[in-house]
């Protein structure tokens, strides 16, 4: 069965929930799991799908997206493949921004009459999940869909939280809920498996993943039937169009708080996390041809380090360390996330610092840091306390912020030798 697509990625909006990671970057640009950034989980489960032909929208704060996209991305002269970005623009015909998900696709899809496709895959850019679109592919075009969306079990807990799709065995969407409230979800019931069930898993989610084809889009487009994928163009393609709903069985979350941001990394330091980056279907990025790790003195228990990284700390345990961080001796890191450093710092930036008793790039000696998020470019002194918690009340302070009592520092930010947070 021949697979002619294109998949186009969303490069995303503000991210307001996941401030003050999205201060200076887009959530897709939001690095994870130590040397990762959001984007290449899709760009990623594409390649490993065997579809290489794949267009990165971007808008806001999409400088280090950008950079990132065009530094890792790169095919051989005689491949078809290619990621490329295409960024929001002003024209003749349309002075406005993207005004949602449906409608930057459509201020695109003139971009797009020089590719040959049949069908438009298009994603999100901040989950976190492992999928072969080759069987979501198959599944539609097997089944004759117009429009099939990617669909996950639910609990009625987490249902309140996402649009909940309702079909028949046969896999057709018959209504479509967005958010529905819990009193609402008695007649939400869709089959799913005995598995599912058990869970009470009987309802299922949108993972705002789409295969269109490409003459139904455009029709849809013409017709002017919204601005956005969730809140318009789904709803109004059931009953009209053959709309399907493929049931997904894996792990996925969707990156959209500083809370699922944290849990979601902090869960690949388990024994079996439930996102796998062990697997045989690789994670790709930028190659940054760092030197490995080195470690000295320290207990670590349940932690993931990216590249190039320079520890020395007394103990560090369920945490992940990103790319050249340096940690000090007699430091600790609990229940973190330190993403880590862009440069190296020289030895005379380091022995200059030292002379003015400014910090140095990472973390200083003698620190405690538990239930934290810290950005990348962080110049944190000795004896520095960050202790989160729910004690801590929700708020922009400045050098950092606090979330669901997270603590996440700020990029680049200078806490002084003994400053204390928590």
């Amino acid at each position: 069965m021949k697979r002619n697509v294109i998949s186009i990625v969303l490069g995303g909006g503000r991210g307001t929930r996941l401030f003050p990671l999205t201060y200076t970057r887009s959530k897709p640009a939001v690095p994870i799991a130590g040397k990762y950034r959001l984007v290449d989980i899709p760009i990623s489960n594409c390649l490993n799908s065997g579809l290489n032909k794949i267009l990165v929208l971007t808008q806001f704060n999409s400088a280090s997206l950008n950079s990132h996209i065009k530094n890792s991305y790169h095919f051989d002269i005689f491949s078809k493949g290619f990621v490329d970005i295409l960024a929001a623009e002003q024209n003749v015909e349309n002075e406005s921004w993207y005004q949602g998900t449906a409608d930057a696709v459509r201020q695109s899809m003139k971009h797009l009459e020089k590719y040959d496709y049949d069908h438009i895959l298009i994603l999100s850019g901040d989950q976190l999940y492992q999928m072969d679109f080759r069987e979501m592919l198959d599944f539609h075009m097997e089944k004759g869909g117009d429009v099939t969306i990617a669909t996950i079990p639910v609990n009625a807990k987490d249902a309140t939280g996402f649009g909940i799709l309702k079909s028949d065995n046969e896999g057709n969407i018959t209504s479509f809920w967005e958010k529905p409230a819990y009193d609402e979800l008695g007649d939400l019931k869709s089959e799913v498996s005995e598995e599912n069930k058990h869970l009470g898993k009987e309802y299922l989610a949108s993972m705002g993943i789409y295969i269109f084809n490409k003459n139904i889009l455009k029709k849809m487009f013409e017709e002017g039937a919204g601005d956005d994928f969730g809140k318009d163009i789904i709803p109004n393609s059931i009953g009209k169009y053959t709309t399907l709903s493929y049931q997904y069985e894996g792990y996925w979350t969707d990156i959209g708080t500083i809370e699922s941001f944290y849990e979601a990394n902090l869960d690949l330091c388990q024994d079996f996390p439930k996102f796998n980056l062990f697997s045989t279907s690789p994670i790709y990025t930028r190659a940054r041809m760092l030197p490995p790790s080195k470690i000295n003195g320290s207990y670590v228990s349940k932690a993931v380090f990216g590249d190039g990284c320079i520890i020395m700390a007394d103990k560090i345990e369920n945490s992940v360390i990103g790319n050249r961080m340096r940690i000090d001796k007699g430091s600790t890191i609990v229940n973190s996330y330190v993403m880590g450093a862009d440069f190296y710092q020289t030895t005379a930036d380091i022995v200059s610092n030292e002379k003015t008793n400014f910090p140095n790039m990472g973390i200083g000696k003698y620190c405690y840091i538990e239930k934290a998020i810290i950005d990348k470019n962080c110049y944190i002194g000795d004896n520095v306390r960050i202790i989160g918690g729910r004690h801590l009340e929700d708020g922009d302070y400045g050098t950092h912020a606090v979330q669901d009592g997270i603590v996440v520092v700020k990029k680049g930010a200078v806490l002084p030798a003994g400053t204390h947070i928590g």
